[in-house]
Formats: structure tokens, sequence, C-alpha cells
């Protein structure tokens, strides 16, 4: 049985797509989707002191590092059977002396890259460590 060069084109046209997925090894892939997690947990550096502070945060709670108020907005990670990206969205203002709060990062954090959107501060660094479902601190509404 012999096709016609119309016949191939269109099988071509109709196969070209998932060719080029099944050579780039995604063929019949499906992505996981995220998992939204209630706790991100952050580690922070005082560079003055050098001490390393770990401490977990409720998404939508605000907490105070040093001269930082930290306020997770998201916090995502994929399901055990898929590679682990951690990523949170997070707003950090810095407080001045005379209370005033003024914002100076707003972002995706990915725990695999710290410093890929790192909080640029002369004083505090914070990077991402985890996202999970719970955590020994007691919810907001319950202090």
């Amino acid at each position: 049985m012999r096709l016609s060069a119309q016949t191939i084109l269109k099988i071509a046209k109709t196969l070209a797509p998932v060719a080029g997925l099944a050579f780039f090894g995604l063929a019949g892939v499906s992505v996981a989707q995220p998992i939204a997690n209630p706790v991100a947990t952050f580690a922070g550096l005082d560079k003055i002191t050098g001490r390393i502070t770990r401490f977990d945060v409720y998404i939508d709670e605000t907490v105070l590092f040093g001269a930082l108020e930290i306020t997770p907005r998201a916090c995502y990670n994929r399901p055990p059977t898929e590679a682990q990206r951690v990523s949170a969205f997070l707003e950090v203002d810095q407080r001045s002396l005379t209370g005033v709060s003024k914002r100076i990062f707003t972002g995706w954090m990915f725990a695999d890259s710290p410093a890929l959107n790192a909080v640029d501060h002369a004083i505090y660094d914070v990077w991402l460590i985890e996202c999970k479902t719970s955590t020994d601190v007691p919810p907001p509404d319950q202090r």
C-alpha cells in the first residue's frame, strides 16, 4: 500500500506535537498539581550576631524576624512521587524605629534555589526551608 504525499503530510502534522514531546521525554507524562500547605518553614540569619533561627509561619500570618515582617501568602510542594520543588509566595516589610513599615520584597521563593529570589537586606537573610501540613506552633486564632 502506497501513501500519497498529501496523506503523509497530514499524518506528520497530526503526530508532530506528540513526536516533539516524545523527543523531550514528555509524551504521556502528566504533571502533578502542587500541594498547598498551611505552614511555611523559614530560616533567618542575623548577619551581626551570626545566629540562624528556624521558624514556622502560618499562611497569611505575619511574624517579626528582627526588623523584618514576613507574611507568606502561599506555600506549595509536590507529591512524594514527584521531584520536590518547594515554593512560597511571600511579602517582606522592613519596620523602622518609628514603627513605619516599608515593603522590601514581594515574590516567590524556592527552597532549592534560595539565592534566586532572595530578600536583599543589609542585616538579615531569610530563606524558605519547606512547606508543612502541621507545626507545634499554635495557629494564630488559638493564641
